[in-house]
């Protein structure tokens, strides 16, 4: 699979993590509102507890094949990190074959038995007294595990390709975290200086 068929899957990836990343919004004013009328109007709502669920829930379902594509996944890497970048490669795609496909695609095919019988019976919550409709987020699962899967082809293509040639192929570029940025940066500056020691 050549760059630009691997920057095209990053990029919807990133198109469903960024778009779901506004529940985190939604998510945060709905609380802030909760707290203000329940400790200062002694009003409290009924749907809150049930909205946090759904906007937490969305979010973390829509923003994994996002996270895969940014290689953002926390991995128990004590020695994994210490291996050549082959090997590395090579664990992945097993641990991809073995793993992560027959989950997604469980995913995908009981999810979407969940959300077709959420939408025929019209599934409300029984968690509080509101009856918040919930097929629409029961819709997500299957999405999310399509997404995971999508992304996944084209992490297996990644491992392939650096087994193949020593090195992974380019990443969408996207916003780092400030350590992965210093880091980067430093990083930089010795190489600078290595090769301007040698040109010396």
């Amino acid at each position: 699979m050549n760059n630009r068929a691997l920057y095209f899957i990053d990029s919807i990836s990133a198109w469903a993590g960024k778009a779901f990343a506004w529940c985190i919004l939604v998510l945060t004013f709905a609380t802030c509102y909760e707290v203000f009328v329940r400790y200062l109007l002694n009003a409290p709502t009924v749907w809150a507890f049930d909205m946090s669920v759904q906007m937490y829930g969305a979010l973390f379902m829509m923003a994994g094949a996002y996270t895969l594509s940014r290689d953002g996944h926390v991995r128990g890497d004590v020695l994994y990190r210490l291996l050549p970048l082959k090997a590395q490669a090579s664990i992945d795609l097993v641990l991809y074959i073995l793993f992560f496909f027959p989950g997604s695609l469980a995913l995908v095919y009981y999810g979407y038995g969940f959300a077709s019988d959420s939408w025929f019976y019209k599934e409300v919550s029984w968690n509080s007294p509101a009856r918040i409709q919930i097929y629409f987020f029961k819709t997500l699962i299957p999405v999310a595990g399509a997404l995971l899967i999508l992304q996944g082809i084209a992490e297996v293509s990644r491992c392939i390709s650096c087994i193949k040639t020593g090195a992974y192929p380019p990443r969408l570029h996207d916003v780092e975290e400030t350590e992965t940025m210093i880091l980067n940066q430093h990083e930089d500056i010795e190489i600078v200086e290595q090769e301007l020691g040698e040109i010396k």
